[in-house]
């Protein structure tokens, strides 16, 4: 069997909606911290043209896999005559605005890329995962970013070292649900990164998760009092984070985190695990 291709999860270290688009979408700002956590993506080449994926997160049918369709995509526009059959190993809860989904599309990109010779570059496989969803492209980049429009306009961002608390309270949240309330802040002055460096930001779907899921509220309230800079929902959530300055901190106060929850500590990377093996070859 290949060797598995990393997936890394990310955090968005605050989300400010600023505007509504007439197309429905929403305009945003946000940073995508990338982690050194994440699911794996094996991929085997196969002769047919079929894409199979034996092995998925639980509760997820094949066909309505990202994985699936992002190869599928993939294999028309290129023209491809291959296949693939793609197991993928699960660590990043659905749900959670950690960004697994769409991580494991653009690793399935990069990886059936390199699987079947296609030679596309690293623009062009983003412009196509932007067609499957627009957390897509920054993974395919692989580098912590300042993002803009619906989260497709990047520019990588350093940040200082880090390590982060995350806690997944067990409810999986839905966007589409979030994004459609009628109670949700839609305009958000903009800021700049250097706004942002400055004065931080805030997730404005937060008081509206915390509205429609209460575990996620009792997540936040609990880790908040034990970080510096309190506690805070990644994307529609409902997985919550805090930042600590040492992988020791962080990991005594998972270690007192409620049974009913799960979590992990992960320290965020400037340049992903993807991109360090694609630049290994």
């Amino acid at each position: 069997m290949s060797p598995a291709w990393p997936a890394p999860a990310k955090l968005n270290l605050f989300l400010h909606v600023t505007g509504r688009r007439p197309d429905g979408y929403h305009e945003l700002q946000t940073v995508f911290q990338l982690l050194d956590y994440g699911d794996e993506i094996v991929v085997e080449p196969r002769a047919d043209s079929l894409v199979l994926r034996p092995e998925g997160a639980a509760g997820v049918p094949a066909e309505s896999d990202l994985v699936v369709r992002a190869a599928r995509r993939l294999q028309a526009a290129a023209g491809c005559r291959q296949g693939a059959e793609i197991r993928v190993r699960k660590r990043i809860p659905l749900g959670g605005g950690l960004g697994g989904g769409s991580s494991d599309a653009a690793t399935t990109l990069v990886a059936l890329n390199h699987a079947w010779g296609l030679g596309w570059s690293q623009e062009r496989l983003a412009a196509l995962g932007l067609e499957l969803g627009a957390d897509v492209p920054v993974f395919v980049h692989g580098r912590t970013a300042w993002a803009e429009g619906v989260g497709e306009k990047l520019t990588p961002l350093a940040l200082p070292p880090a390590w982060y608390v995350v806690l997944c309270p067990g409810c999986e949240v839905s966007t589409a649900r979030v994004f459609s309330d009628p109670e949700l802040t839609r305009d958000t002055p903009k800021t700049t990164i250097k706004g942002f460096v400055s004065a931080g930001g805030r997730n404005d779907c937060e008081p509206v998760v915390r509205r429609l899921y209460p575990e996620v509220g009792a997540a936040l309230d609990w880790l908040a009092p034990r970080a510096r800079d309190g506690a805070r929902l990644t994307g529609t959530g409902g997985c919550v984070f805090a930042r600590f300055a040492s992988a020791a901190a962080a990991e005594a106060v998972l270690a007192a985190m409620p049974v009913r929850w799960t979590g992990f500590v992960a320290r965020g990377v400037g340049e992903s695990a993807l991109l360090a093996r694609c630049r290994a070859g």
